[in-house]
Parts: structure tokens; C-alpha cells; sequence
């Protein structure tokens, strides 16, 4: 029998599963084994509206790199593939190192919006038909706004968010109150827009009742 999900596999010095993630299906498939447990490519091409064979060829790449293993089959005519880690962890700034890194890291991060987006829908449509307690609508939240941090300061905003979901998941743990959270993070900074006064000058001829 496979052994059970140990809690993560680390990316940092290891090229070769760091490039096995570069492919957003490979992503999804990891994803949905972790969320929704163990599957056939039959079943997970269902759910990615890939084909079979397609779906097969990754799940055997992913194996092969230690992220699945073959889990337990309900009969001896089906092969189902469960989540061998909890967590893919990496340390960003040694990651930078590897070849392939910048790949991995936009077609990860792309795939946590688009994993956004479906848990999005599939929360809507779960408070719609009463698959979860109402009182969920007003703990449910989705903000953004910004905030001027430091890199070290985002770092540890990263940190500190992260242990203190860990704390409160350990404080719930057999509560009949609690549900599945999907948590998306994230700290994105970008460029100010260049100053106005840096724009080109107005050359316009002066008009009537303009000072030039």
C-alpha cells in the first residue's frame, strides 16, 4: 500500500521536479489530488475537461518526480494516483538560482488565480443551494488593497500570515463548525508611475487669454 501524504516536498535544490511543475496541467492535476484526493486520469480528466491519455502522461511525469503515487484501487482493473506531499514549499530567493525558476514561479502563480476563480464559483454555488451554513456569508471575505512595505516587511507579512492560519486550523480541528477554507495569499508589488512632471512639456502656441 503507498504510504500516506507526508507534509511537503521542497523545490529549492531540486531542477529537475522544479521544471516537472512548469506545466500549468501538471499544476491543476497536482492541485486537485491534494484538494479532493485520490482520482483515476479518467476521473481527473473530467475535471479538467483534458483527455484521458493527456491526463495519464502527466500523472506518470509527476510520479516520477515524487509528487503522486499510486493509491489504493477500489478493483484490479483501474490505477488511481493520490498526492504523495501536503505542501510544495521553496525558498524564493535561492529558488532565483535554479534553471527554469521564473518559468515555475508564473505558471504556479497564474494557476493559483485561475484556482481563485473556481473556488469562487464553486463557494457561490455551494451557499445557493444550502451546501453550507449561512452563517458563512458574513465570515467570508475577499479584500485587496495596498500597503508600502519593505521586502523584508512583505516577507514577513508571508510569515506571519501563514502561522497564524496554522494556529487557528489547529484550534478548529474537530470543531463540527468547521469547513474546508481555500486561503490565497498574496503580497505583489509594482512600480510607481513615473511622475507627471516627467512627462514631456506642453508645446502648444499659446491662445487667447493663455499665458504662454
Amino acid at each position: 500500500m503507498p504510504e500516506q501524504p507526508s507534509s511537503r516536498i521542497d523545490l529549492t535544490h531540486n531542477p529537475a521536479a522544479l521544471k516537472a511543475l512548469t506545466h500549468p496541467l501538471r499544476v491543476r492535476l497536482l492541485g486537485l489530488l491534494r484538494s479532493e484526493g485520490p482520482a483515476t486520469a479518467s476521473e481527473l480528466a473530467a475535471a479538467t475537461g483534458e483527455t484521458s491519455a493527456s491526463t495519464s502522461y502527466h500523472l506518470r511525469v509527476l510520479a516520477r518526480h515524487g509528487f503522486v503515487s499510486e493509491a489504493p484501487a477500489r478493483d484490479a482493473r483501474e490505477r488511481r494516483w493520490q498526492a504523495a506531499h501536503t505542501l510544495t514549499t521553496w525558498d524564493s530567493e535561492a529558488l532565483l538560482d535554479q534553471p527554469g525558476a521564473e518559468v515555475f514561479l508564473a505558471t504556479t502563480r497564474r494557476q493559483q488565480v485561475d484556482h481563485l476563480g473556481r473556488t469562487l464559483d464553486r463557494h457561490e454555488a455551494d451557499l445557493a443551494i444550502g451546501r453550507l451554513d449561512p452563517a458563512w456569508r458574513a465570515a467570508t471575505h475577499l479584500d485587496d488593497y495596498e500597503v508600502r512595505l519593505t521586502p523584508a516587511s512583505a516577507a514577513e507579512l508571508g510569515r506571519e500570515f501563514a502561522a497564524r492560519a496554522a494556529e487557528l486550523a489547529a484550534r478548529d480541528a474537530g470543531s463540527p463548525e468547521a469547513a474546508r477554507v481555500v486561503v490565497v495569499t498574496a503580497a505583489l508589488p509594482v512600480a510607481d508611475h513615473p511622475a507627471r512632471t516627467a512627462e514631456a512639456p506642453d508645446t502648444r502656441p499659446a491662445q487667447d487669454g493663455e499665458t504662454p
